[in-house]
């Protein structure tokens, strides 16, 4: 057996269930955020589909069985998931992008203060005490 093929298998964060993507170490955090935001796509999604599948007006011929709306749901969430996993939606791209734009950027805030904050070799770390401002 080989096991060297084995460990280059590469995980895919569609393939684990949230919770486990969250915990997962192996997919890069770009792909984390782009499968919570289809995720969340599919949700709304579910919801839309699910409310245009109610009848407005009550009727004799159609089907208001247990089977039926089982299977109405059945159809709704492949749908949904159809749809989320083919892009053509757009929302799951856009709030991914925004996500990513707002993490970085809060990643970058976070990596120019630690650098500022840095205090060279054989520097005295000691500053001088802010003065308050007059009033």
């Amino acid at each position: 057996m080989n096991i060297a093929s084995l460990q280059s298998l590469r995980v895919e964060a569609a393939n684990l269930s949230l919770d486990r993507l969250a915990a997962s170490t192996q997919v890069p955090e770009s792909e984390k955020v782009a499968e919570v935001s289809r995720a969340f796509e599919a949700v709304l999604l579910r919801q839309i589909l699910s409310e245009s599948q109610r009848p407005v007006f009550e009727s004799p011929y159609a089907g208001n069985s247990a089977t039926d709306g089982i299977y109405r749901d059945i159809v709704v969430n492949q749908m949904a998931e159809d749809i989320s996993k083919s892009g053509s939606f757009g929302l799951g791209r856009s709030l991914a992008r925004e996500l990513q734009r707002q993490t970085g950027a809060a990643q970058n805030t976070a990596q120019n203060t630690a650098a500022q904050n840095a205090v060279p070799e054989g520097h005295n770390a000691r500053k001088a005490p802010l003065k308050s401002p007059k009033s």
